[in-house]
């Protein structure tokens, strides 16, 4: 069915070649919207171009009048040069900075500079009470906290003229701060207009508390305060962001869609140069392969895109709105290219969220599996992987959260390697990217995107029992756990209610996959007798497990010596379910609605509730919002909502969405009947 397909992907894809071209994107300080973001394009382009491909560059406004969907433009950003210099006290004096160095020890987007100023301490600076007592006014804080929260409450409320930054972002369980000293966390300003703008460093883990000791030292000893010179030669103006895009064209103009994000500071190169390079590898290979005739033209097109990170795919989905509706499905490949070993890393496909059933996921995990012959057992039966896997739910963060939005509904699955000791800093260099895991993902993903540009009937009628039987899979895992859990329950009233959740969630899990085969019309609008016929099985089998289960519990009734199970009380509702089930939003834009960009249309004291509400959240307080969205489809009440964000996630947060739909519509962003 794929299996040849796969071999000739193989065959031709080369991982060493991908990672040239990490090593030649890698070398471009590719900031959104920026001269050095443009070289990378044209780099892109003309590689395609050599390859034999039919590829632009698309040009869209970077400007604060600018708006894609609820996306706001930015201005574009170029900077020359910028330093830092410790200049007292005396015996002190050495360069903390250079952008030249390091791009990355720029906070990127800062505004021009030249001058000195005393630099004071805070902890993080992202609360109120820190600023008691401190005079700020034109000086420079040193912080960990995050640097928009410092900029408005330090720069904009209190006066200071810069930020110095040395934190670094964990990533558990690879990375502590402790565990790269030495190097600098990739950190940026998002002007959006109107703010009090400034300039800012970043400073390593190390020298940033050696910076604080001799701080604490000079006060406590009575000396002259620790003052820098500061000189950053930037300018933000009216410009302009690319997308590059490639076609292998198909015989319809159905298309599959393989996004990759451009962006990010000099080197970064698993985030994302390798999942720049292996698009660019997989472009070449499916075009080479086309052409010399060992694979077949495709039925569909296979569209590649290039794009600054989430504002590139809002841009170019606003552009083609009309040719939305021909994209069957999409793959975001984002930090494919690591080596495990150095980065501590697992190569996860994140399946679309919940409120997007498709077919997309159950293929990417089946074509996955065919990567696990890496060694064989010592009795030479069977195989085995020579790198760390999983398969993870929907957490969004990159370009895929947008496209596999029910309001664009391209189901789009990532490939993504996390967690990444390296993320988002000066050492996420070459020498962390592995070639042979370039290879797998490249031919993974090549090999789901020209399966689904080919598929006709018999790939549709594969497809659709592969996904029955890892529905099957699925469901007997839920059940079973259930069973397991029933089984230790020695309270009629916790049995009761678990057998309850187990019904609604079966039959959630039912109606999901019912839709996510109703999704296998786009590759076989004929196949309606199929698509019933997998249905129906899906519903008899899941009232099948459950019989066996229901027969299990009246078994555990009668042992713990109860009649029957008592009646399940329903909780009283409170304020927030009373107001849930009396508010439905409706959105006013196709994709998720871009928070960051409208909120400064709310009072000082919304963003701060809202700021706290989310902090005090340590689970989910920033991704159920999202999937909540998702789920609006203009007759839903939030309270439905939150149950199926609930049976989603597991989590239940009714406050949290009341809150976030609320405010969405103090913004603009939804209406609210």
């Amino acid at each position: 069915m794929f299996k040849e397909v796969l071999t000739a992907i193989r065959q031709e894809f080369s991982g060493e070649a991908a990672r040239n071209y990490v090593a030649a994107i890698s070398r471009f300080h590719r900031i959104q919207a920026s001269p050095g973001y443009r070289q990378a394009a044209r780099y892109c382009l003309d590689e395609l171009r050599a390859a034999g491909l039919d590829a632009e560059i698309l040009t869209f406004p970077a400007n604060e009048q600018a708006q894609f969907w609820s996306a706001r433009s930015f201005q574009e950003w170029d900077v020359r040069q910028a330093t830092l210099h410790l200049i007292s006290p005396e015996k002190e004096q050495r360069k903390l900075a250079d952008f030249r160095d390091c791009p990355i020890s720029l906070i990127q987007r800062s505004v021009a500079f030249e001058g000195e100023a005393e630099v004071v301490v805070l902890e993080d600076g992202e609360e109120e009470s820190e600023y008691e007592g401190l005079d700020l006014s034109g000086k420079i804080v040193l912080t960990q906290g995050d640097v928009s929260r410092v900029c408005e409450l330090a720069v904009e409320k209190y006066g200071a003229v810069g930020i110095l930054f040395d934190g670094m972002r964990k990533a558990p369980p690879v990375r502590e701060r402790i565990d790269l000293p030495d190097a600098l966390q990739y950190t940026s300003f998002w002007w959006r207009g109107g703010e009090q703008r400034c300039f800012g460093f970043v400073l390593s883990p190390r020298e940033g508390d050696r910076l604080r000791a001799l701080i604490r030292k000079q006060a406590q000893d009575g000396g002259e305060p620790v003052r820098v010179r500061a000189m950053v030669d930037a300018r933000l103006y009216d410009g302009s962001l690319e997308v590059v895009t490639a076609l292998i064209p198909g015989k319809t103009e159905e298309e599959i869609i393989v996004v990759a994000h451009l962006c990010h500071p000099q080197p970064s190169a698993n985030d994302n140069a390798s999942g720049v390079a292996t698009a660019l590898e997989i472009a070449r290979a499916l075009q080479r392969l086309i052409s010399a005739g060992r694979l077949a033209p495709p039925r569909r097109g296979i569209r590649f895109l290039w794009v600054p990170e989430i504002t590139g795919t809002f841009a170019y989905l606003a552009a083609h709105e009309t040719e939305i509706p021909r994209v069957i499905a999409g793959v975001n490949l984002d930090m494919v290219g690591q080596n495990q070993e150095l980065c501590g890393s697992s190569f996860l496909i994140e399946r679309p969220p919940a409120a997007t059933p498709s077919f997309a996921p159950d293929l990417m995990e089946r074509l996955r599996e065919e990567l696990f012959d890496g060694a064989p057992s010592h009795t030479g039966l069977g195989s085995y992987p020579l790198f760390r896997h999983a398969v993870t739910p929907f957490s969004g963060g990159s370009d895929h959260y947008i496209l596999s939005d029910p309001s664009v509904g391209v189901p789009t699955p990532m490939l993504i390697q996390w967690p990444d000791k390296f993320y988002h800093t000066s050492e996420d260099t070459l020498d962390k990217v592995d070639p042979a895991m370039l290879a797998h993902v490249g031919s993974l993903a090549a090999t789901y995107a020209y399966f689904l540009a080919v598929a006709g009937p018999q790939e549709t009628t594969w497809l659709g029992h592969e996904m029955v039987t890892r529905h099957k899979a699925r469901l007997g895992r839920v059940l079973q756990q259930a069973m397991t859990e029933m089984l230790t329950l020695e309270d009629g009233e916790k049995l009761a209610r678990l057998a309850a959740d187990l019904e609604r969630r079966v039959a959630y899990l039912v109606g999901r996959e019912r839709e996510a085969l109703d999704t296998l019309r786009r590759l076989w609008p004929e196949g309606d007798a199929l698509i019933a016929d997998l249905q129906h099985e899906v519903t008899i089998a899941a009232e099948h497990e459950l019989d066996r289960v229901r027969a299990a519990l009246v078994q555990r009734v009668s042992a713990l010596g109860l009649d029957a199970l008592p009646p399940v009380a329903r909780p009283e509702p409170d304020e927030w379910t009373t107001r849930a089930g009396a508010m439905i939003p409706r959105r006013r834009y196709p994709g998720p609605a871009s928070w960051r960009d409208h909120q400064h249309l709310l009072s000082p004291e919304e963003r701060e509730r809202w700021r706290k509400l989310v902090k005090a959240r340590e689970k989910g307080g920033r991704t159920l919002p999202i999937l909540a969205q998702y789920w609006a489809d203009g007759e839903r009440t939030v309270l439905e909502i939150a149950d199926l964000v609930e049976m989603e996630t597991g989590q239940r947060d009714v406050e949290l969405l009341v809150e976030h739909f609320r405010l969405l519509a103090k913004m603009g962003l939804v209406e609210l009947d």
